[in-house]
Order: structure tokens, then sequence, then C-alpha cells
């Protein structure tokens, strides 16, 4: 996820725009480029290829739990999809989250606090020769927050079935509100494109590439932060105001990912994600996990680094009030890195099925996660100003979920 010093920048400077331009404008020739590259070829050979499927109907029932950094979040899910005839596949999922929140950033400016996420999703896969196209409608709610994305895809398999090239696009419709003020109300819209291809490149290996252009528009802090400024006159010798962010936002993202499957039924399989955004975040994600199946079993180990920097109107501490036109204290928008270390133990039962249940799995992972943030330190502690410690987060994240096809 993510200290240099940097002079003051009140917006986004003009050599900011113009590099994120000419990004932005190299990956849409690409795009054009390859997409008609892709629908010529298809359109030549797509008599001769095998036709796609559609994906299996499952069930899936989801426990899930987060505590870290004085926040603990768990909640149940459910996904069940199921074909309608040969060419339509539904899907409907439903997940809560139950948030208890004492972190770092509200206990320093805020009391505890304890809410619950609703989230509903609706999706349909069409299916046409070897071409998929998707449609998907997702609402999330709290007492806050109210969240609609709405979701189109298409995807194409050609060359044998060798190369699948995804286009997609999402909306997204936010409502901001604020608990303590009913009249508090904010809007926030998000687009998504992107585009992806796989490939087989061998027998025992597959890669793919996706890339992504996301756009932020409205208000994009949180109405519940502050950020800290010198003032001599207080005996801490800070203050804090309300935190304000640009209004705008676009972010650059490109992806690879390969798995090669090894002679003894193993795989190893890499990830590298590179980010960019307008608020002068780039970061690194690279990740490697080992998968390795044992009679019934499947055992996943996994490693994942990321490494990020700030933005630019990020301070741990402004130098006085309204300090700059832009002013946040998100300790996710500071320069900070983070290690992931994953297990996971997947174990197929009814192997032969049982009434219309053709199989099931038992899936159990656990994730510990460590963050250190390079310039967000931890005023909780009641150390004397400039001599705070930098704060680190340990988290664990645990999930126990059963497969059932049928």
């Amino acid at each position: 996820m993510w200290v240099f010093l940097r002079t003051r920048r009140d917006a986004i400077s003009p050599e900011s725009l113009c590099m994120h331009g000419r990004f932005i404008w190299n990956l849409l020739m690409i795009f054009i480029r390859l997409t008609v590259l892709l629908c010529l070829s298809a359109a030549m050979f797509g008599q001769a290829v095998l036709a796609s499927v559609l994906p299996e109907d499952r069930t899936d029932f989801l426990y899930h739990r987060y505590d870290g950094g004085g926040v603990t979040i768990d909640g149940p899910s459910v996904l069940v999809r199921k074909s309608v005839g040969k060419s339509v596949s539904l899907s409907a999922n439903y997940y809560v989250d139950m948030v208890s929140s004492a972190s770092i950033d509200v206990i320093t400016t805020a009391s505890p606090y304890t809410e619950e996420r609703t989230q509903y999703s609706f999706s349909a896969d069409y299916l046409r020769g070897n071409t998929t196209m998707s449609m998907g409608y997702t609402n999330s709610t709290e007492s806050d927050f109210d969240a609609n994305t709405y979701h189109l895809a298409v995807s194409q398999d050609m060359f044998g079935q060798l190369t699948t090239l995804t286009l997609s696009y999402s909306f997204g419709d936010d409502v901001v509100g604020k608990s303590d003020d009913p009249n508090f109300s904010e809007d926030n819209t998000r687009q998504h494109y992107g585009i992806g291809v796989t490939q087989i490149l061998t027998r025992n290996m597959i890669a793919a590439l996706n890339v992504e252009v996301i756009t932020d528009e409205g208000f994009l802090n949180n109405p519940y932060r502050s950020v800290r400024f010198l003032d001599p006159e207080l005996a801490t010798g800070f203050d804090f105001e309300k935190e304000l962010y640009p209004r705008t936002r676009t972010s650059n993202a490109v992806g690879i990912r390969t798995k090669y499957y090894l002679p003894y039924r193993a795989a190893l399989e890499a990830q590298y994600r590179y980010f960019i955004d307008t608020w002068d975040i780039e970061s690194h994600t690279g990740s490697v996990s080992y998968i390795q199946p044992w009679r019934d079993f499947v055992l996943t180990a996994k490693y994942r680094y990321h490494t990020q920097t700030g933005a630019h109107f990020y301070r741990d501490m402004f130098s006085r009030s309204e300090a700059t036109n832009f002013r946040g204290r998100d300790k996710e928008l500071s320069p900070l890195s983070s290690q992931t270390f994953k297990l996971s133990l997947a174990y197929e039962w009814l192997p032969d099925g049982w009434g219309f249940i053709d199989k099931g799995t038992i899936n159990a992972s656990l994730d510990y996660l460590v963050v250190d943030y390079e310039d967000f330190r931890d005023i909780s502690t009641g150390a004397i100003l400039g001599e705070e410690p930098l704060y680190q987060l340990e988290a664990n994240v645990f999930q126990l979920f059963f497969s059932f096809w049928y």
C-alpha cells in the first residue's frame, strides 16, 4: 500500500498533468490497435475455434474477520450462481461488514464507533459463440454512505481459446453523509476503464496483462478526518482542522500475472502491479504464490510486498492553519510499505456428490499484514511533539468458506 521532503504545492503541476495526459493517450492508442487487431483476428478465425463456456453453477458461504490497528471487521457473505439455459448465467451476492473501530485516526480525534455495511450484488453473463457479455449492479449501504456501481464487460476468446481479450467499464455513484449532521450530503462519481489480455503461452504457462484507468470526481475525503498543524499556544504544540482534498483524481495502473504449472502437480504464480495517479502517489506491488495439491487438499502459500510514495497534499504536520489549498493526513495517503504473508488450505469433500450436489469444498485462509508508515506518527502515545514514534499496523485476516457445485 504506500519520507521525503516536498516543497509546498497547492495544486497539481502542469508537468504532472502533461505526464498523465501522455500516459493516457499512449494507453488509448494501444487499446485501439490491440482491439482492432484482435477483433479482425476473431472475425477471420472465429469459425474454427471451440465455443466458450459459462461459469459453473455453485453456491458459496463465507465468513470473514479482520482484526488489527484497533479495528475489527467481520460478517457473512453468500453467493449463488445459476445458469438459465445454455447461454445465460445469473448470480447474486449478499455481503455484510460489522465494524468496530478504535483505530489511531479515531482515538486521536473522535470517539470509538460501531456500524454495519450491507452490500447486494447482481450480475448476468450472456454467452454467444466465443463472446461473453456481462453486466452487473452493486449497492453498498452504511449509516453515512451509499454506493451504487454499474458494470459492463465483454470477453472474446480466439486462436483456439489460447487468447482472451476483455474490455470492461464500470460507473459508480456515491453519496457521502455524516452521522452527526443529517443535512450533510456530498456526491462522488467513479468511472473505471479496463482492458485485459490473457494468453496461454505454453502447455504449462499462462500469462495475463491488465491496464486500468480510473477517474474520481466529487467529495473524495473523509468528512470525519482531521489534519494537525503547529500551534505553540497549546500545551500539545498542535491543533486540528478538517482535511480538504482535491475534487478530482485520475489513476492509471498496469498489472501482469503469470502462472507456471510444475511437473509434480504444483504451481507457481507471480504478480506485479504499477500504479500512478494525479495526486502524485506512485506504487509498486508484487507477490509470489506456491500452490501444492495433495490428495484431497490444496495448500497455498503467498507473499506480497507493496510500497508507495505519498500524496502531494499529505503532511503529518502542517506549519499553520490552512497552510495549503489541499490538506490530508490519511495514513493511507502517506509514504508506506507493507508485507503480507498468507496461508490457505482447501479440502474437497463429497467427491461423488450428494443428492443434487456434484461436489463441495471447504476453504480456510489466514493473512498476516504488517504496514510501516514512513511519515505518520502515533500521537496517541503522548510523546512530546516531534518525538512521537512512527506508526506500524499489524493485522490478521481470516476467511472460512464452503463451496457447492450442482
